[in-house]
């Protein structure tokens, strides 16, 4: 419980995967057009912080990326040192100046693409290429884990769009969901949390055990475990 990146990377070769997402009381990410600031207030944001303070990896997909133009960075005042910030960029979108590869620390953007042009430009802006085989889903993310093992990294944390932590789920990846909860409503034409695949009976549900429940402000934060089986 004290250490489970460490123990999780010896057994298996990868680090223990936690999935962040915040989300209105009906189950909203985000505006129909990506806004998405802020959902939660203060409080939970200032925790999502100590969260990325325990992790040696920040994983996020392009679509982020490129609406967010986030910096994934630890703003604590006592952090020494940053996460290595992963973006999974199939055809190289990232674009050179963004935030993040401006930002202390190391940046590797995985891809399928081997546009030599667009990978010399992101290496020239500090980040580091790793171009992958494509699978018929996309980026391979067991071997994006394996990559993050093999540099050591012990914990991952997922902060990404609502496809992508999906994706995560459905191939068994995660040992952890966070989700915040804002006690307001977005309405139907706003985006989902997860994209999952639709299940026709509830024995196919993708059942979750409550681990801790806390508030922050008027926010909630449930962490989550997802069982064996599904």
């Amino acid at each position: 419980a004290l250490n489970p990146g460490f123990i999780k990377r010896m057994r298996t070769g990868r680090p223990y995967v936690r999935v962040k997402m915040a989300q209105s009381l009906d189950g909203r990410s985000a505006l129909a057009d990506g806004e998405s600031r802020w959902i939660t207030g203060p409080a939970a944001r200032a925790d999502v912080q100590r969260w990325r303070g325990r992790s040696q990896a920040i994983v996020t997909g392009i679509g982020t990326a490129l609406a967010d133009d986030p910096s994934l960075t630890v703003r604590l005042p006592e952090a020494t040192e940053q996460p290595m910030r992963v973006v999974l960029d199939r055809q190289l979108g990232l674009s050179p100046t963004a935030r993040l590869l401006a930002e202390p620390g190391e940046t590797l953007v995985v891809t399928h693409s081997e546009d030599r042009a667009r990978t010399d430009a992101l290496i020239a802006s500090g980040a580091q290429v790793l171009c992958l085989r494509p699978t018929p889903d996309g980026v391979d993310l067991g071997a994006v884990l394996d990559e993050l093992g093999r540099r050591e990294c012990n914990e991952a944390l997922v902060e990404a769009g609502p496809r992508l932590a999906g994706a995560f789920i459905v191939t068994g990846l995660v040992d952890e969901i966070i989700v915040y909860i804002a006690p307001h409503l977005l309405g139907n034409g706003a985006r989902p949390v997860f994209e999952l695949p639709g299940v026709n009976r509830m024995d196919e549900r993708f059942e979750l055990e409550l681990l801790d429940v806390q508030a922050f402000g008027p926010d909630l934060r449930l962490r989550l475990r997802p069982l064996a089986g599904r």
